[in-house]
């Protein structure tokens, strides 16, 4: 969806939500109305999220604004970072190619495998006892 120089796109990973809105601007990233080193204490999470931008070299030309719902820390990291692939490409669609090459474009479709009844996890048996 674009509107007047404002650009959202929807992110998703495992059972997070990422709404972002890119803006020409200079590069400051607002997450849930919090600084994004406030947000994701850790730099990896930080430094997933930038990828897109570092890649194509954009990471002081817009400002980000990101509601992101769902799922823990690296989740809502691969959330926002689909989201601003996304939006990135809605921007310029040159840009598809050298994001698509690095594999940012397609949602990553991991999902938690549910518990089965019967045992105590999603592939782990209880101990089997012969006698």
């Amino acid at each position: 969806m674009v509107q007047e120089n404002v650009y959202y796109a929807t992110g998703k990973r495992k059972t997070a939500i990422a709404k972002t809105w890119m803006t020409p601007g200079t590069g400051k990233i607002s997450i849930n109305n919090r600084t994004m080193e406030e947000y994701f204490p850790t730099e990896t999470a930080r430094a997933a999220l930038l990828q897109p931008l570092v890649l194509t070299n954009n990471t002081q030309s817009y400002d980000i604004k990101v509601k992101v719902i769902g799922g823990g820390i690296t989740g809502q990291a691969g959330a926002i970072r689909h989201g601003i692939t996304k939006a990135l490409v809605l921007i310029d669609p040159d840009l598809r190619t050298p994001l698509k090459k690095a594999g940012f474009v397609k949602r990553d479709p991991r999902q938690k495998e549910r518990k089965k009844y019967g045992q105590p996890g999603a592939r782990k048996r209880f101990q089997f006892s012969k006698r």
